[in-house]
């Protein structure tokens, strides 16, 4: 939104004394600015007194509806004022607030989970022209002592999400900015969010080509291995990174980074959840679970029923690292599945192991949890969410590495109110729970 500029020469005289309004006016253009953005605001922000201007709805799946005003949206984004105008046209008419329902899915694909906080601030945006102080319930971790904020998950989410939305509704400004506080703190972000950035960056298209290519010679330039980035980016910007790596001497021309075939058979059959095929495979002798590294792909990647399925074949060392210094319950971690978690710490996983950059498995699932929702009030009769329960879990096991045993198992499988009292007999020390 530009500042209208001012030509107010005038001046009030009084005897000698004379006060030039140019020198006023630049300050009360910014005043009336100031008060013109909170007003807007106030119709997107205050949407109950503002109910009976609402003419349309976004809805957001789990969140509250989104009252909104068409031609508020219309007349700041180009492509909000297509979309009204192709409803209007086929409805015929105007319609209800209930006929202009818009799904998420309809404003901005499926290719980006935009979660709700993230859209609230770019409607709050094109009402306003300001942008609002970040939450932290949705864009800080839980790992308050040891993270800034700039570089963790919830961080780097939020704004990817700002990004591509502002992006999507061809609201430049908004865009630009996002895409310049990315670039800024690019060199903080955790190496495993950078395949976020550069996919959303790559959907953005045109508008994000700076981060794009920054994003593109990092990614190349890390550890990220290819099964992971394949499973994270379409096939042409995998090329350009095989082909990059293949340039710098970062990866052969005869596998362009990817395991051999019979590793590649073993990971085909996990996608199947064909834990048979995986047993035929290893008795012909090419290779072996701790190898393909095949715990750390079902933990990542398949039900949590395979990776029980695998533990059982008691085949594969549940500590091994990967090339990146990842134990299997450091991906479990990232996983955040509180069955997976508490099949490996049965098992023997060493909740204690640190990765080469110095973090254990409570500190990377606290890295990826959002704030709110682990500090944040669960309603009653529902489950806490995953995320919260296995940091619980990896907590507990922390606490007593070397014994394990049930009261893990039971940690994961009760209902809240049990579980507080696991909680409180640990806390107490009295881990002698015997499950029925």
């Amino acid at each position: 939104m530009e500042a209208p500029s001012s030509h107010v020469t005038a001046s009030f005289s009084d005897c000698d004394d004379s006060v030039s309004m140019e020198d006023a006016a630049p300050d009360a253009d910014v005043e009336a600015l100031r008060r013109l953005s909170d007003n807007l605001a106030a119709a997107f922000r205050s949407p109950d007194d503002f109910a009976f201007l609402a003419d349309a709805l976004v809805a957001v799946p789990g969140a509250p509806d989104l009252r909104v005003h068409r031609c508020v949206l219309s007349a700041r984004s180009p492509f909000l004022r297509a979309l009204f105008k192709r409803r209007a046209a086929a409805a015929g008419s105007s319609g209800g607030v209930e006929g202009n329902r818009l799904e998420l899915r309809e404003l901005l694909g499926d290719e980006v989970e935009v979660r709700y906080e993230a859209l609230e601030l770019v409607l709050d945006y094109l009402y306003s022209g300001r942008v609002r102080d970040l939450p932290k319930s949705a864009c800080a971790c839980v790992d308050e002592g040891g993270c800034a904020h700039v570089g963790c998950h919830p961080a780097v989410s939020f704004m990817a999400q700002v990004l591509f939305a502002a992006s999507t509704f061809q609201v430049g400004e908004l865009a630009n900015l996002f895409q310049r506080h990315l670039l800024d703190f690019l060199d903080k972000v955790e190496v495993d969010n950078l395949p976020l950035i550069l996919s959303v960056a790559n959907l953005c298209n045109k508008s994000c080509v700076k981060l794009f290519e920054r994003c593109m010679e990092m990614v190349v330039r890390s550890n990220l291995d290819m099964i992971t980035l394949e499973k994270a980016l379409p096939q042409d910007v995998i090329k350009q990174i095989t082909d990059l790596r293949i340039t710098l001497g970062l990866a052969s021309p005869e596998d362009n980074g990817f395991p051999n075939k019979h590793v590649r058979r073993i990971l085909r059959a996990l996608d199947s959840d064909d834990v048979e095929l995986v047993r035929m495979l290893l008795t012909e002798g090419q290779t072996n679970l701790d190898d393909a590294f095949a715990l750390h792909y079902a933990v990542e990647h398949c039900d949590s029923k395979i990776t029980t399925e695998l533990l059982d074949i008691a085949l594969a060392d549940v500590n091994l690292r990967n090339p990146r210094g990842y134990t299997v319950l450091h991906i479990a971690a990232k996983r955040r599945d509180p069955k997976i978690v508490v099949s490996l710490l049965t098992k023997g996983a060493r909740p204690s192991d640190f990765t080469f950059d110095g973090r254990k498995a409570v500190q990377i699932s606290k890295r990826l949890t959002k704030h709110g929702d682990y500090f944040g009030n669960t309603e009653e009769g529902k489950p806490s969410p995953n995320d919260k329960l296995c940091i619980e879990i990896l907590e507990q096991a922390e606490r007593r590495d070397p014994q394990l045993g049930e009261a893990s198992l039971s940690l994961a499988l009760a209902g809240d109110c049990l579980r507080g009292k696991l909680l409180y007999l640990e806390n107490r020390g009295n881990i002698h729970l015997h499950m029925v």
